[in-house]
């Protein structure tokens, strides 16, 4: 019998279309709860969004038509419609978009409440892991996105809007749920890749020309100008496995724990900072600069018990006695820190100690060691799928830290991500760099337990990441199996082979390097394009050969250099 192949049709929305004497908007959606009532409504032109969902089709624009879900009950009550079961495939990521809302002068005026768009499969029983969901709030619409990857073929499928409290009417407005075509996306980003990370560059032999006019000429990059590395800890860098693989192919590091309060004073008083000073040393045998985290971790049960135990007063000392103990050892020797982890997801110090603590962290440590790139640094807030983490509300915590006189000077994105879409994350990007601050991902890890699909999920993040111009440097959060805080998403084994997802990281290295050989022209002249970073240029001549070092830099024009010899 002749096999057929399944085709994956990309771009195309698998929301199942209604019968045709139904309502064109309401058809084939149905209510979930005893109470719930659809409606189909139009919404005031002066309502309807303006801005476009990123990537999602050429020329679509809000249609300004959607479906209420009124009298619900619960969080559970909403809507549902099915999907195309037939389209669905498994191994592929299904893309969420669309626009959400709260009915006007639901609950508290101005109150925001989550909304979920959950995949249920095979009857409803079963909720795929995935979705998206956002904080959306009365009076305005809130674009949704997420990404949802099925392991088998499903019975059946349905999107499933829900979540808001009692009473609270929910608005749906062009929901598209479609497979996306990430070969399509990595052309666009080869593409952007190209004009964001090289430069065209001429060197120029001058007055030497006429004697080496056609002489053969190798031109190597030695190191990128874009970093990248990952965390360490006292285990690890024991296995020679490990020590290979990150000595050839990372250039930073950061500690994993070693550096934490917890750990540098788990009893007060008794400070010891030989585990982070023992690291240190390691990464400067290697030549590798160190990334400071963290100073202090937001999120109340990361704190010791012995700081809890302090009254106000005692603990603001604390404070202030890490503060100084920690970056005065160590001041000058870690690029950037990580001041206060995590804020967009604890406020510990923030409840105890008053509004204006987490500025008076930065303002400190920038005093202390002025040198050093502070950093805000969480998680989620590049996967859409956190209310308590979007874009919008980071960019409002930067602020609301500078005006207080914090010198926040670098974003820190976790990127502890599953199943990433690239638009999504190029849409988290996009905001983030409004606030002209350099971006790093800080602790990259891909958990997925099909490394075939682990290493389509890294290219996602990498490409996207590598692609935009705000982004500096990208960390993982460790790369070996058996010494990750994440399971599956390691790129080598315990014995330091390399899968299929340190193979993709390895050859994404490999093409953002440039190399370039031929002959000198008549002029002088040797003309290549490079990506950023640091080369070193072998020239054959009758006199035997020379080797020159050079940088290439940022640069919108040609990078002209005087080679003199």
């Amino acid at each position: 019998m002749a096999c057929t192949q399944e085709v994956v049709v990309f771009g195309v929305n698998l929301l199942e279309s209604g019968a045709p004497e139904d309502d064109g908007l309401v058809a084939g959606w149905a209510a979930v709860g005893p109470c719930t009532a659809l409606s189909a409504r139009d919404e005031e032109p002066a309502k309807v969004p303006t801005e476009t969902i990123n990537d999602v089709a050429d020329g679509y624009r809000p249609s300004g038509r959607y479906v209420l879900a009124s009298g619900r009950a619960g969080e559970a009550d909403g809507l549902r419609r099915a999907l195309k079961r037939a389209a669905l495939r498994p191994r592929v990521t299904y893309r969420v978009a669309g626009w959400v809302g709260l009915g006007d002068g639901d609950g508290d005026e101005g109150a925001r409440h989550a909304v979920r768009v959950s995949l249920r499969v095979d009857g409803g029983c079963v909720v795929v892991d995935g979705g998206a969901v956002v904080c959306a709030e009365p009076g305005r619409w809130t674009e949704i996105k997420g990404a949802f990857r099925l392991k088998e073929s499903p019975r059946d499928a349905e999107v499933y809007v829900h979540g808001a409290p009692a009473g609270v009417d929910v608005k749906v407005m062009d929901l598209q749920v479609f497979a996306t075509d990430r070969r399509a996306r990595f052309r666009k980003l080869r593409k952007k890749t190209d004009k964001v990370r090289k430069r065209d560059v001429v060197l120029n032999f001058g007055s030497a020309a006429s004697g080496i006019s056609g002489a053969s000429i190798r031109v190597m990059q030695m190191d990128s100008s874009f970093p990248f590395g990952t965390c360490i800890n006292t285990n690890v860098i024991q296995n020679p496995g490990f020590v290979d693989f990150f000595a050839k192919h990372f250039d930073w590091a950061v500690f994993e724990n070693e550096l934490k309060w917890y750990h540098t004073e788990a009893q007060q008083g008794q400070l010891n900072y030989s585990d982070s000073d023992a690291l240190l040393d390691f990464c400067d045998r290697y030549g590798k600069p160190v990334r400071g985290h963290c100073i202090f971790w937001a999120v109340a049960n990361t704190v010791q018990q012995w700081v809890k135990n302090l009254d106000d007063d005692q603990l603001a000392s604390a404070v202030r006695a890490r503060l100084q103990s920690l970056l005065t050892r160590y001041a000058g020797r870690f690029p950037h820190y990580d001041v206060n982890n995590e804020m967009l997801h604890g406020s510990y110090y923030q409840d105890r100690l008053g509004d204006d603590i987490n500025a008076f962290m930065f303002r400190e440590a920038a005093r202390l060691d002025p040198g050093a790139t502070l950093f805000v640094n969480d998680y989620n807030v590049e996967g859409g799928s956190d209310p308590n983490a979007t874009p919008e509300k980071y960019i409002e915590q930067i602020s609301a830290l500078q005006q207080k006189g914090a010198a926040v000077g670098g974003i820190g994105l976790q990127g502890h991500v599953t199943n990433p879409v690239g638009e999504i994350i190029c849409d988290a990007l996009d905001k983030l760099a409004t606030t002209d601050l350099p971006v790093w991902l800080t602790e990259l890890d891909v958990s997925e337990s099909d490394v075939d699909l682990r290493a389509e999920d890294l290219e996602v993040v990498l490409r996207e990441a590598y692609a935009h111009p705000a982004v500096e440097g990208v960390i993982f959060w460790g790369c070996m199996q058996g010494h990750m805080w994440r399971q599956d998403a390691c790129l080598i084994d315990a014995d330091g082979n390399v899968n299929d997802a340190g193979e993709r990281f390895v050859d994404l290295r490999r093409e953002w390097t440039s190399h370039a050989r031929g002959q000198i022209d008549s002029a002088g002249h040797f003309k290549f394009r490079g990506y950023h970073g640091t080369y070193i240029v072998q020239l054959a001549t009758a006199t035997g050969k020379v080797h020159k070092t050079f940088s290439v830099e940022k640069g919108d024009t040609p990078l002209v250099l005087d080679m003199n010899l």
